[in-house]
C-alpha cells in the first residue's frame, strides 16, 4: 500500500462526499455530474472547443449558453459584483477566494493597462474582504506575450523600441506590486511557457527583492514538472538570504506539458518536463518540504488537485506542530474541481483557498478550453469527479 494512501486515510478522508459537497443541492450535483460526463468525452471537447471559435467569430448568441454552463461551473462572475455570491458561499465553509482576472493574450497598451488596472481593483477588493487571502495575475495579462519571448534571454540585443516597450512593461508590474505592498495584500504571479519564464522569475525575483523585505507579498509560481524547479527554488532562496529579503511561492505541477513537450521535438531543444508522473510528483513532494522546513524566510501556496500531495503536507503541518492557521502555509484549488481536498481540508482546520476565475465571457473561453481539455486529458481527473458526485447522490437517497 502507497504511504501517501496510508496518510490519506489516517488523517483526512477526502473521500468524505459529505463534507466535500456540502454546499452543493441535489440539483447542483446533477448538473456537475451531467457536465463532467460531457467533458469526459475527448471527441466532444474538442468539438466544442472550434464550434464556440467559429460561433463567436460569426457573433452567435451563444453566451446565454456557455454561461449557464461550463461558465457556471468553472468561473465566479464577469465582474467581481458578480463574484459576490461565490465569495459569500466559500467563505461559510471558511474557503477563501482568489480573485483571478482571467483576460490574457492583449497586446495594445491600452488593453494591458486596462488589465493592470482590473488586476488592482481585485487588490483593493481583498483589502475590504476578510474572505480574500490572495489577488493573482498573470504576466501576460499584462505583458505582450511577444515581448517576453524576445527579452527572455538576458544576452539578447535589443532594439531601443524593445527597451523602452520593456521598461513600460515592467513598470506596469511594479505599480501592481506596490499596490499589494501598500495595502498588505499578498499577490501570487502566475507561472507561464518555459520559453518566456526566465524572463518572468527576473522580474517577480526583483520585485521580492523590493517588497518582501519584512513580510512576503509577492509570490512566485513554480511549475514542478520541469525538471528544473526544484534547483530554480533553492537558488532563489538562498539569493534571498544573502539580500536580505523573503520569498513566497505557489508551488504547482504544472498546466502546459503537451505544448511544452511538442514544441521541445519540433524546435530540436531538451524537453523541460520531466519524463514521467513519477518524477514529477517527488520534485512537487520535495519543492512543498524544502518550503516547510525553511518557514523563517518562506511563504508558499500548495497549489494541487492531488490527494497524496495535500494529505502530506497535512501530515508535515503535524509532525512540525506548526499552527493550521499559520498563513505561511495554504492549500489551493480551482473552482469547480477538487471539492473534495478544498473542503475536507477546511473542515479540518486548514488554510483553503479557491482560485475564483472572472471576466467576461469570450476573453475567458481560453480559460475555459484549457479547463475542459485538462478534464479530458489529466488522468483519472474527470473519473474521480463524477466516481465522488455519484457517491454522493446515493449517500443522500439513503
Amino acid at each position: 500500500m502507497s504511504p501517501y494512501k496510508f496518510i490519506t486515510i489516517a488523517m483526512i478522508n477526502f473521500d468524505n462526499t459529505q463534507i466535500a459537497f456540502g454546499s452543493k443541492s441535489n440539483s447542483d450535483l446533477k448538473w456537475s455530474y451531467r457536465l463532467f460526463n460531457l467533458m469526459s468525452k475527448p471527441w466532444l471537447v474538442k468539438v466544442g472547443k472550434v464550434a464556440t471559435t467559429i460561433a463567436f467569430k460569426l457573433h452567435l448568441p451563444i453566451k446565454g449558453i456557455i454561461k449557464k454552463t461550463i461558465f457556471k461551473q468553472f468561473c465566479g462572475g464577469e465582474n467581481i459584483k458578480e463574484c459576490e455570491q461565490r465569495i459569500n458561499q466559500l467563505a461559510k465553509f471558511n474557503i477563501g477566494t482568489i480573485l483571478d482576472y482571467s483576460v490574457e493574450g492583449k497586446t495594445s497598451n491600452e488593453d494591458l493597462n486596462n488589465v493592470k488596472n482590473e488586476i488592482i481593483a481585485t487588490i483593493k477588493k481583498a483589502k475590504s474582504s476578510p474572505h480574500i487571502p490572495f489577488s493573482v495575475f498573470k504576466p501576460t495579462g499584462v505583458v505582450r506575450f511577444e515581448l517576453l519571448e524576445l527579452t527572455n534571454n538576458p544576452n539578447a540585443q535589443l532594439t531601443p523600441e524593445i527597451k523602452e516597450e520593456l521598461a513600460t512593461a515592467i513598470k506596469r508590474i511594479d505599480e501592481i506590486c506596490k499596490v499589494a505592498y501598500t495595502e498588505k495584500v499578498p499577490l501570487f504571479i502566475d507561472a507561464e511557457d518555459s520559453w518566456i519564464q526566465d524572463g518572468i522569475d527576473r522580474i517577480v525575483n526583483a520585485m521580492m527583492a523590493k517588497y518582501n523585505k519584512q513580510e512576503v507579498i509577492v509570490y512566485n509560481t513554480i511549475q514542478m514538472y520541469r525538471h528544473d524547479r526544484l534547483e530554480f527554488l533553492k537558488k532563489s532562496h538562498q539569493k534571498a538570504i544573502e539580500n536580505g529579503y523573503k520569498i513566497g511561492m505557489k508551488i504547482v505541477r504544472g498546466a502546459y506539458m503537451e505544448k511544452e513537450r511538442e514544441r521541445a521535438q519540433k524546435m530540436g531543444y531538451p524537453s523541460p518536463i520531466h519524463k514521467n508522473k513519477q518524477a514529477t510528483d517527488k520534485d512537487y513532494n520535495l519543492a512543498v518540504e524544502y518550503c516547510i522546513n525553511h518557514l523563517s524566510t518562506i511563504s508558499f501556496c500548495a497549489g494541487t488537485h492531488n490527494e497524496q500531495s495535500s494529505a502530506k503536507l497535512a501530515q508535515w503541518i503535524k509532525e512540525k506542530q506548526i499552527s493550521k492557521s499559520d498563513k505561511r502555509i495554504y492549500f489551493a484549488q480551482l473552482l469547480g474541481m477538487s471539492d473534495h481536498i478544498s473542503y475536507n481540508l477546511s473542515h479540518h482546520g486548514y488554510n483553503v483557498a479557491k482560485y475564483v476565475p472572472y471576466g467576461p465571457i469570450q476573453e475567458v473561453m481560453p480559460y475555459l478550453i484549457r479547463r475542459a481539455e485538462e478534464n479530458t486529458s489529466v488522468a483519472g481527473q474527470t473519473g474521480r469527479e463524477l466516481s465522488l458526485i455519484i457517491k454522493e447522490l446515493k449517500r443522500r437517497k439513503q
